[in-house]
């Protein structure tokens, strides 16, 4: 197994379980339920652990993949950044989650305080992730690449053009 397969398998964990804390958190402070809000710190601490093996594996996935056909060091680098980004939002968000359970199993008088920053934190990572995510996927599936339907379109525009001239198509 090399750094690719390994990214490929850790890098959905601290997306997917982002957005699940977000919306558990969420749930917990609306019925200001400590039990599920201790389920959401859990969860974005889960999510930083898995960033960090993201980010250990992503530099070896991009020494495979970099100089494949149809994949540029731009797309990848735009990715990286991304990434960067939203592994600095969600290692805060699990420091301020570990710092909000421990507020609220104290009961201490910041603990509602806390819950807030870290639903914050986690809704910023949240947003970042979607961007982390797309610019993910458009390393391989080129086919959700913005840049992709504007040459589907001038493919068929110079199709079209060829017919016109008189030229044949098969």
């Amino acid at each position: 197994m090399n750094d690719a397969h390994l990214h490929l398998a850790v890098n959905h964990f601290p997306i997917i379980v982002t957005f699940l804390g977000f919306g558990i958190l969420v749930v917990g402070l609306f019925l200001k339920n400590n039990s599920v809000k201790n389920t959401a710190y859990v969860l974005f601490v889960i999510a930083a652990v898995f960033a960090i093996a993201s980010m250990a594996t992503g530099e070896g996935a991009e020494e495979l993949v970099e100089d494949l056909p149809s994949i540029g060091k731009k797309i990848i680098h735009e990715h990286e950044e991304l990434a960067e980004k939203f592994a600095i939002l969600l290692y805060a968000t699990g420091i301020f989650s570990l710092l909000s359970l421990y507020s609220s199993v104290k009961n201490n008088k910041f603990a509602k305080t806390l819950s807030y920053l870290t639903l914050i934190l986690s809704l910023a990572a949240s947003i970042v992730a979607i961007g982390v995510g797309t610019s993910g996927g458009e390393i391989r599936h080129t086919e959700i690449r913005n840049d992709s339907v504007n040459s589907l379109i001038k493919s068929v525009d110079d199709i079209k053009n060829e017919s016109h001239d008189g030229s044949e198509t098969n």
